[in-house]
Protein backbone atom coordinates (compact mmCIF):
# COMPACT_ATOMS: atom_id res chain seq x y z
CA UNK A 1 0.00 0.00 0.00
CA UNK A 2 0.86 3.25 -0.79
CA UNK A 3 0.20 6.90 0.31
CA UNK A 4 1.03 10.51 -1.25
CA UNK A 5 -0.69 11.77 1.99
CA UNK A 6 -3.01 14.65 1.84
CA UNK A 7 -5.03 16.31 3.93
CA UNK A 8 -9.05 15.60 3.60
CA UNK A 9 -9.69 19.62 3.61
CA UNK A 10 -8.86 22.22 0.67
CA UNK A 11 -6.89 24.83 2.16
CA UNK A 12 -7.77 28.00 0.07
CA UNK A 13 -4.28 29.13 0.32
CA UNK A 14 -0.95 30.42 -1.97
CA UNK A 15 2.66 29.93 -0.59
CA UNK A 16 4.54 33.04 -1.26
CA UNK A 17 7.53 32.40 0.72
CA UNK A 18 8.78 29.02 2.52
CA UNK A 19 7.36 30.48 5.65
CA UNK A 20 4.06 30.80 4.49
CA UNK A 21 4.21 26.75 3.38
CA UNK A 22 5.70 25.96 6.29
CA UNK A 23 2.34 27.42 8.36
CA UNK A 24 -0.10 26.00 5.78
CA UNK A 25 1.53 22.21 6.32
CA UNK A 26 1.53 22.71 9.99
CA UNK A 27 -3.04 23.01 9.53
CA UNK A 28 -2.22 20.05 7.01
CA UNK A 29 -0.90 18.07 9.75
CA UNK A 30 -3.55 18.12 12.14
CA UNK A 31 -6.04 16.50 9.87
CA UNK A 32 -4.17 14.00 7.80
CA UNK A 33 -4.48 10.38 7.96
CA UNK A 34 -2.06 7.95 9.77
CA UNK A 35 0.69 6.55 7.87
CA UNK A 36 0.76 2.54 7.71
CA UNK A 37 3.99 3.09 10.04
CA UNK A 38 1.48 4.55 13.09
CA UNK A 39 -1.05 3.09 12.42
CA UNK A 40 1.08 -0.77 12.47
CA UNK A 41 2.59 1.65 16.05
CA UNK A 42 -1.24 1.79 17.13
CA UNK A 43 -1.56 -1.93 16.17
CA UNK A 44 0.83 -2.67 18.62
CA UNK A 45 -0.87 -0.86 21.30
CA UNK A 46 -4.03 -2.19 20.74
CA UNK A 47 -3.14 -5.45 21.08
CA UNK A 48 -1.38 -4.74 24.39
CA UNK A 49 2.58 -5.07 22.55
CA UNK A 50 3.68 -1.58 22.82
CA UNK A 51 5.32 -1.80 26.14
CA UNK A 52 7.15 -5.26 25.68
CA UNK A 53 11.01 -4.60 25.49
CA UNK A 54 11.15 -6.01 21.78
CA UNK A 55 7.97 -3.41 20.68
CA UNK A 56 10.01 -0.78 22.67
CA UNK A 57 13.14 -1.77 20.81
CA UNK A 58 11.94 -1.57 17.42
CA UNK A 59 10.08 1.72 18.26
CA UNK A 60 13.25 2.87 19.55
CA UNK A 61 15.07 2.27 16.51
CA UNK A 62 13.01 3.82 14.13
CA UNK A 63 13.23 6.87 16.16
CA UNK A 64 17.15 6.61 16.30
CA UNK A 65 17.24 5.98 12.47
CA UNK A 66 15.09 9.50 11.58
CA UNK A 67 17.67 11.26 14.48
CA UNK A 68 20.57 9.71 13.38
CA UNK A 69 19.92 10.00 9.32
CA UNK A 70 23.38 9.57 7.34
CA UNK A 71 23.58 12.95 5.36
CA UNK A 72 24.08 11.38 1.61
CA UNK A 73 25.06 12.89 -1.22
CA UNK A 74 23.35 12.23 -4.27
CA UNK A 75 24.09 9.36 -6.09
CA UNK A 76 23.94 7.47 -3.46
CA UNK A 77 23.78 3.36 -3.36
CA UNK A 78 24.25 0.79 -0.27
CA UNK A 79 23.29 -2.71 0.09
CA UNK A 80 22.78 -4.26 3.63
CA UNK A 81 21.36 -6.47 6.25
CA UNK A 82 18.74 -5.93 8.94
CA UNK A 83 18.56 -8.45 11.55
CA UNK A 84 15.15 -10.37 12.24
CA UNK A 85 16.46 -11.24 15.87
CA UNK A 86 17.47 -7.41 16.67
CA UNK A 87 15.36 -4.37 15.95
CA UNK A 88 16.82 -2.07 12.93
CA UNK A 89 15.94 1.15 11.03
CA UNK A 90 18.16 2.39 8.06
CA UNK A 91 18.09 6.60 7.22
CA UNK A 92 19.35 8.73 4.80
CA UNK A 93 18.85 12.87 4.90
CA UNK A 94 19.18 13.98 0.97
CA UNK A 95 19.33 17.41 -0.06
CA UNK A 96 17.18 17.74 -3.05
CA UNK A 97 18.04 21.12 -4.89
CA UNK A 98 15.12 23.33 -6.53
CA UNK A 99 13.97 21.89 -9.85
CA UNK A 100 15.34 18.59 -9.20
CA UNK A 101 13.57 15.28 -8.75
CA UNK A 102 14.57 12.22 -6.17
CA UNK A 103 14.58 9.17 -8.03
CA UNK A 104 14.44 6.35 -5.54
CA UNK A 105 14.97 2.15 -5.69
CA UNK A 106 14.32 0.47 -2.55
CA UNK A 107 14.65 -3.50 -2.32
CA UNK A 108 14.90 -6.05 0.30
CA UNK A 109 14.82 -9.47 -0.03
CA UNK A 110 12.72 -11.31 3.03
CA UNK A 111 10.36 -13.97 4.39
CA UNK A 112 7.15 -13.52 1.73
CA UNK A 113 4.39 -11.67 3.29
CA UNK A 114 6.70 -9.41 5.69
CA UNK A 115 6.10 -5.48 5.75
CA UNK A 116 8.23 -2.96 5.14
CA UNK A 117 8.19 0.73 5.79
CA UNK A 118 9.22 2.99 3.40
CA UNK A 119 8.80 6.39 4.30
CA UNK A 120 10.25 9.87 2.52
CA UNK A 121 9.74 12.81 5.03
CA UNK A 122 10.46 16.24 4.45
CA UNK A 123 12.92 18.38 6.75
CA UNK A 124 10.82 21.55 8.09
CA UNK A 125 12.69 25.07 8.52
CA UNK A 126 11.67 25.01 11.57
CA UNK A 127 14.50 23.29 14.04
CA UNK A 128 11.58 22.40 16.30
CA UNK A 129 9.07 21.18 13.87
CA UNK A 130 8.54 17.62 13.40
CA UNK A 131 9.28 15.72 10.00
CA UNK A 132 6.44 15.91 7.93
CA UNK A 133 5.36 12.33 6.01
CA UNK A 134 5.51 12.85 1.99
CA UNK A 135 5.02 9.14 1.32
CA UNK A 136 4.73 5.98 3.17
CA UNK A 137 4.45 2.80 1.58
CA UNK A 138 4.08 -0.40 3.65
CA UNK A 139 5.74 -2.99 1.55
CA UNK A 140 8.32 -2.63 -0.78
CA UNK A 141 7.57 0.12 -3.32
CA UNK A 142 10.81 -0.67 -5.82
CA UNK A 143 11.08 2.80 -7.98
CA UNK A 144 9.33 6.06 -7.12
CA UNK A 145 10.33 9.51 -7.39
CA UNK A 146 9.86 12.76 -5.97
CA UNK A 147 9.37 16.50 -7.21
CA UNK A 148 9.16 19.32 -4.34
CA UNK A 149 8.97 22.56 -6.22
CA UNK A 150 10.88 24.69 -3.71
CA UNK A 151 13.21 22.02 -3.02
CA UNK A 152 14.60 21.13 0.54
CA UNK A 153 15.99 18.14 3.03
CA UNK A 154 14.27 15.22 3.08
CA UNK A 155 14.75 11.68 4.94
CA UNK A 156 14.27 8.08 3.48
CA UNK A 157 13.82 5.44 6.09
CA UNK A 158 13.31 2.10 5.96
CA UNK A 159 12.46 -0.51 8.49
CA UNK A 160 11.23 -4.12 8.50
CA UNK A 161 8.15 -4.84 10.74
CA UNK A 162 8.48 -6.85 13.88
CA UNK A 163 11.04 -9.76 14.24
CA UNK A 164 11.58 -9.59 10.46
CA UNK A 165 14.48 -8.84 8.55
CA UNK A 166 16.70 -9.21 5.39
CA UNK A 167 19.26 -7.63 2.86
CA UNK A 168 17.87 -4.39 1.61
CA UNK A 169 19.38 -1.97 -1.35
CA UNK A 170 18.99 1.83 -1.93
CA UNK A 171 19.95 3.56 -4.50
CA UNK A 172 18.93 7.16 -4.68
CA UNK A 173 20.05 9.59 -7.73
CA UNK A 174 19.03 13.11 -8.79
CA UNK A 175 17.10 13.93 -12.09
CA UNK A 176 16.18 17.09 -13.60
CA UNK A 177 12.39 17.80 -13.53
CA UNK A 178 11.97 19.26 -17.15
CA UNK A 179 13.62 17.46 -19.83
CA UNK A 180 15.85 20.06 -22.38
CA UNK A 181 13.95 21.96 -24.89
CA UNK A 182 16.42 21.63 -28.16
CA UNK A 183 17.16 18.18 -29.55
CA UNK A 184 20.22 17.41 -29.46
CA UNK A 185 21.46 20.46 -27.06
CA UNK A 186 22.54 20.56 -23.90
CA UNK A 187 23.89 23.15 -20.71
CA UNK A 188 26.40 24.35 -22.97
CA UNK A 189 23.88 25.59 -25.88
CA UNK A 190 22.22 28.66 -23.34
CA UNK A 191 24.46 31.96 -24.09
CA UNK A 192 22.02 34.10 -22.41
CA UNK A 193 20.74 33.51 -18.18
CA UNK A 194 17.96 34.34 -16.31
CA UNK A 195 18.11 37.69 -15.06
CA UNK A 196 20.70 39.33 -17.26
CA UNK A 197 19.94 43.09 -17.87
CA UNK A 198 17.81 44.35 -20.97
CA UNK A 199 17.33 47.67 -22.78
CA UNK A 200 19.91 49.21 -21.25
CA UNK A 201 19.01 47.56 -17.62
CA UNK A 202 15.08 48.94 -17.91
CA UNK A 203 14.00 45.15 -17.48
CA UNK A 204 15.44 41.74 -17.18
CA UNK A 205 15.89 38.49 -18.98
CA UNK A 206 12.73 36.17 -17.83
CA UNK A 207 14.23 33.12 -19.56
CA UNK A 208 16.99 31.58 -21.37
CA UNK A 209 18.50 31.55 -24.50
CA UNK A 210 19.52 28.12 -26.16
CA UNK A 211 21.23 28.48 -29.62
CA UNK A 212 21.12 25.98 -31.86
CA UNK A 213 20.66 25.46 -35.75
CA UNK A 214 17.43 26.74 -37.75
CA UNK A 215 15.13 24.27 -37.35
CA UNK A 216 15.95 22.37 -34.99
CA UNK A 217 12.93 20.47 -33.25
CA UNK A 218 12.19 22.42 -29.91
CA UNK A 219 10.65 19.96 -27.59
CA UNK A 220 7.52 19.80 -24.79
CA UNK A 221 9.60 19.57 -21.45
CA UNK A 222 6.75 17.65 -20.08
CA UNK A 223 3.39 16.39 -20.44
CA UNK A 224 1.22 19.14 -20.80
CA UNK A 225 -1.72 21.02 -22.89
CA UNK A 226 -0.66 23.91 -25.71
CA UNK A 227 -2.24 26.91 -24.10
CA UNK A 228 -1.70 29.41 -26.95
CA UNK A 229 -0.02 29.75 -30.18
CA UNK A 230 0.34 33.21 -30.76
CA UNK A 231 3.09 35.41 -32.48
CA UNK A 232 3.92 38.57 -30.99
CA UNK A 233 6.05 41.49 -31.68
CA UNK A 234 8.75 40.50 -28.99
CA UNK A 235 8.73 36.68 -28.85
CA UNK A 236 7.91 36.13 -32.89
CA UNK A 237 6.39 32.73 -32.92
CA UNK A 238 5.26 31.48 -29.63
CA UNK A 239 3.88 28.74 -28.12
CA UNK A 240 2.40 28.39 -24.30
CA UNK A 241 2.63 24.86 -22.44
CA UNK A 242 0.61 24.44 -19.59
CA UNK A 243 2.09 22.02 -16.95
CA UNK A 244 -0.43 21.07 -14.66
CA UNK A 245 1.78 18.62 -12.32
CA UNK A 246 4.20 21.80 -11.65
CA UNK A 247 1.66 24.26 -11.97
CA UNK A 248 3.33 26.40 -14.40
CA UNK A 249 2.94 27.64 -17.50
CA UNK A 250 5.89 26.78 -20.05
CA UNK A 251 6.86 29.86 -22.93
CA UNK A 252 8.78 28.81 -26.19
CA UNK A 253 9.70 31.88 -28.11
CA UNK A 254 11.45 33.33 -31.76
CA UNK A 255 10.11 30.50 -32.84
CA UNK A 256 10.96 29.65 -36.95
CA UNK A 257 7.92 28.10 -36.92
CA UNK A 258 4.96 26.24 -34.46
CA UNK A 259 3.87 22.18 -34.72
CA UNK A 260 1.40 22.36 -32.16
CA UNK A 261 -2.02 24.05 -32.35
CA UNK A 262 -4.10 25.16 -29.36
CA UNK A 263 -5.88 22.74 -26.72
CA UNK A 264 -3.69 20.13 -28.09
CA UNK A 265 -2.35 17.69 -26.22
CA UNK A 266 1.39 17.06 -25.75
CA UNK A 267 3.97 14.53 -24.25
CA UNK A 268 7.82 15.03 -22.94
CA UNK A 269 9.66 15.27 -25.71
CA UNK A 270 6.93 15.65 -28.42
CA UNK A 271 7.42 18.49 -31.11
CA UNK A 272 6.03 21.75 -30.62
CA UNK A 273 7.78 23.99 -32.80
CA UNK A 274 11.71 24.55 -34.36
CA UNK A 275 14.35 27.10 -33.59
CA UNK A 276 14.68 30.24 -35.32
CA UNK A 277 15.00 34.27 -34.50
CA UNK A 278 11.54 35.72 -34.90
CA UNK A 279 9.82 38.86 -33.48
CA UNK A 280 12.47 41.35 -31.57
CA UNK A 281 15.24 38.24 -32.21
CA UNK A 282 15.23 38.61 -36.06
CA UNK A 283 18.80 40.10 -35.26
CA UNK A 284 20.74 37.60 -33.58
CA UNK A 285 21.81 33.67 -34.54
CA UNK A 286 18.55 31.27 -34.39
CA UNK A 287 17.88 30.35 -30.67
CA UNK A 288 15.14 29.14 -27.86
CA UNK A 289 14.01 31.80 -25.57
CA UNK A 290 12.85 29.19 -22.92
CA UNK A 291 11.21 30.77 -20.16
CA UNK A 292 8.91 28.90 -17.33
CA UNK A 293 6.05 30.90 -14.92
CA UNK A 294 4.34 29.82 -11.93
CA UNK A 295 1.47 31.26 -10.29
CA UNK A 296 2.48 33.45 -7.15
CA UNK A 297 6.55 33.66 -8.43
CA UNK A 298 5.67 35.06 -11.50
CA UNK A 299 8.94 34.35 -13.79
CA UNK A 300 11.75 31.58 -12.21
CA UNK A 301 14.83 30.79 -13.43
CA UNK A 302 14.37 27.80 -15.70
CA UNK A 303 18.28 26.69 -16.06
CA UNK A 304 17.81 24.31 -12.46
CA UNK A 305 15.07 22.36 -14.44
CA UNK A 306 17.23 21.65 -17.06
CA UNK A 307 20.36 21.23 -15.74
CA UNK A 308 21.51 17.21 -14.85
CA UNK A 309 23.23 16.86 -11.47
CA UNK A 310 26.98 15.95 -11.46
CA UNK A 311 28.48 13.22 -10.08
CA UNK A 312 28.13 9.27 -10.61
CA UNK A 313 27.29 6.19 -8.68
CA UNK A 314 30.26 5.01 -6.76
CA UNK A 315 31.45 1.29 -7.46
CA UNK A 316 30.76 -1.02 -4.57
CA UNK A 317 34.12 -2.08 -3.56
CA UNK A 318 33.62 -2.98 -0.16
CA UNK A 319 33.22 -6.47 0.74
CA UNK A 320 29.83 -7.72 0.99
CA UNK A 321 30.38 -11.05 2.39
CA UNK A 322 30.84 -9.65 5.54
CA UNK A 323 27.48 -8.27 6.11
CA UNK A 324 26.19 -9.05 9.52
CA UNK A 325 29.80 -10.20 10.81
CA UNK A 326 32.17 -8.35 13.03
CA UNK A 327 35.21 -6.91 12.29
CA UNK A 328 37.98 -4.78 13.92
CA UNK A 329 40.07 -1.76 12.78
CA UNK A 330 43.64 -2.26 12.02
CA UNK A 331 44.89 0.84 12.93
CA UNK A 332 44.53 3.64 15.47
CA UNK A 333 42.93 6.67 15.22
CA UNK A 334 40.58 5.38 12.68
CA UNK A 335 37.75 8.02 11.59
CA UNK A 336 34.11 7.25 12.12
CA UNK A 337 31.95 9.39 9.68
CA UNK A 338 28.14 10.23 9.45
CA UNK A 339 28.31 8.93 5.73
CA UNK A 340 30.49 7.55 3.19
CA UNK A 341 32.88 9.68 2.20
CA UNK A 342 36.14 12.04 3.21
CA UNK A 343 34.21 15.19 3.38
CA UNK A 344 31.34 13.84 5.44
CA UNK A 345 31.22 14.93 9.25
CA UNK A 346 33.81 12.88 11.57
CA UNK A 347 31.73 11.26 14.65
CA UNK A 348 34.52 10.09 16.52
CA UNK A 349 38.07 8.53 16.25
CA UNK A 350 38.12 4.75 17.03
CA UNK A 351 40.96 3.01 18.16
CA UNK A 352 42.72 -0.17 17.06
CA UNK A 353 41.53 -3.51 17.20
CA UNK A 354 37.91 -2.01 17.93
CA UNK A 355 34.90 -4.91 16.87
CA UNK A 356 32.37 -3.30 14.57
CA UNK A 357 29.21 -4.88 13.47
CA UNK A 358 29.00 -4.61 9.30
CA UNK A 359 25.58 -3.45 8.56
CA UNK A 360 25.88 -2.47 5.09
CA UNK A 361 28.43 -1.26 2.24
CA UNK A 362 28.33 1.71 -0.12
CA UNK A 363 31.11 2.35 -2.54
CA UNK A 364 34.36 1.59 -0.23
CA UNK A 365 33.01 2.12 3.20
CA UNK A 366 31.22 -0.03 5.57
CA UNK A 367 28.26 1.20 7.39
CA UNK A 368 28.75 -0.56 10.85
CA UNK A 369 27.25 -0.59 14.56
CA UNK A 370 29.96 -0.01 17.35
CA UNK A 371 29.70 -1.94 20.69
CA UNK A 372 27.76 0.80 22.40
CA UNK A 373 25.21 1.19 19.53
CA UNK A 374 26.45 4.07 17.58
CA UNK A 375 26.61 3.79 13.51
CA UNK A 376 28.82 5.62 10.92
CA UNK A 377 31.00 4.28 8.36
CA UNK A 378 34.01 3.25 8.21
CA UNK A 379 36.46 2.60 5.01
CA UNK A 380 36.35 -1.03 4.73
CA UNK A 381 40.07 -1.81 3.73
CA UNK A 382 41.15 -0.73 7.33
CA UNK A 383 39.06 -3.54 8.79
CA UNK A 384 40.21 -7.20 9.38
CA UNK A 385 37.92 -10.51 10.54
CA UNK A 386 37.53 -10.99 14.32
CA UNK A 387 38.37 -14.73 13.56
CA UNK A 388 42.09 -15.19 14.51
CA UNK A 389 42.85 -14.11 18.27
CA UNK A 390 45.16 -11.17 18.51
CA UNK A 391 46.52 -12.42 22.03
CA UNK A 392 45.43 -14.83 24.56
CA UNK A 393 44.00 -13.33 28.27
CA UNK A 394 44.20 -15.37 31.44
CA UNK A 395 41.47 -14.54 33.90
CA UNK A 396 43.24 -13.04 37.31
CA UNK A 397 40.08 -14.02 39.26
CA UNK A 398 36.41 -15.39 37.91
CA UNK A 399 35.53 -13.13 35.70
CA UNK A 400 31.90 -12.85 33.75
CA UNK A 401 31.57 -12.57 29.69
CA UNK A 402 28.52 -10.56 28.80
CA UNK A 403 26.09 -9.67 25.59
CA UNK A 404 27.52 -5.84 25.36
CA UNK A 405 30.71 -3.95 27.10
CA UNK A 406 28.46 -2.50 29.89
CA UNK A 407 28.32 -3.43 33.63
CA UNK A 408 24.58 -3.37 33.31
CA UNK A 409 24.79 -6.06 29.92
CA UNK A 410 23.05 -9.69 30.56
CA UNK A 411 25.80 -12.33 31.53
CA UNK A 412 26.62 -15.19 29.14
CA UNK A 413 29.13 -17.37 30.32
CA UNK A 414 31.11 -17.18 33.85
CA UNK A 415 35.19 -18.00 33.75
CA UNK A 416 37.28 -19.76 36.92
CA UNK A 417 40.44 -17.87 37.51
CA UNK A 418 43.46 -19.22 35.92
CA UNK A 419 40.70 -19.50 32.60
CA UNK A 420 42.94 -18.97 29.21
CA UNK A 421 40.45 -16.94 26.65
CA UNK A 422 41.80 -15.89 23.24
CA UNK A 423 41.38 -12.18 22.58
CA UNK A 424 38.97 -10.62 19.64
CA UNK A 425 39.19 -6.87 19.94
CA UNK A 426 38.90 -4.58 22.49
CA UNK A 427 36.44 -1.20 23.30
CA UNK A 428 36.35 1.04 26.05
CA UNK A 429 37.92 -0.72 29.09
CA UNK A 430 36.36 -4.36 27.61
CA UNK A 431 37.98 -6.77 25.73
CA UNK A 432 35.95 -9.11 23.16
CA UNK A 433 36.64 -12.57 24.24
CA UNK A 434 36.02 -16.20 22.94
CA UNK A 435 35.23 -18.13 25.86
CA UNK A 436 35.93 -22.32 26.60
CA UNK A 437 32.59 -22.70 25.28
CA UNK A 438 32.75 -20.91 21.93
CA UNK A 439 30.91 -17.96 23.25
CA UNK A 440 31.76 -15.09 22.25
CA UNK A 441 31.15 -11.65 24.72
CA UNK A 442 32.66 -8.96 26.69
CA UNK A 443 35.06 -9.32 29.50
CA UNK A 444 35.92 -6.57 31.74
CA UNK A 445 39.88 -5.46 30.85
CA UNK A 446 40.50 -3.99 34.45
CA UNK A 447 43.03 -6.19 36.83
CA UNK A 448 43.66 -9.28 34.41
CA UNK A 449 46.96 -10.87 34.67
Amino acid sequence: MHRALRPPIVLAIVCLSATGCEQVEQVQDRFRDLTPYEAYQESLVEAGLAQTALARDWMEAGRAALDGAAPVSLPFAEEGFITAEEPGAMAYRISVPRGQKLTADVSLQSEEGTQVFVELFRVPSSDGDPLRPVFSFDSIPGAFEHEPWRGGDFVLRLQPELLRGGQYRVVLRLQPQLAFPVEGHGMQAIQSTFGMPRDGGRRSHHGVDIFARRGTPVLATSDGVVNRVDVTSIGGKVVWLRDPVRNANIYYAHLDSQYVGNGERVQRGDTVGFVGNSGNARTTPPHLHFGVYRRGEGPIDPAPFLRPPEGALAELTADLGHLGAWVRLRNDGIRLRAAPGLRSPVLRELEVHTPLRVLGGSGEYFRVRLPDGGQGYVAARLTEPVDEPLTSQIVAAAEIVRVRPATEAPVMARLEEGTEVPVLGRFDGYLYVRSPEGLIGWMSDAAQQ
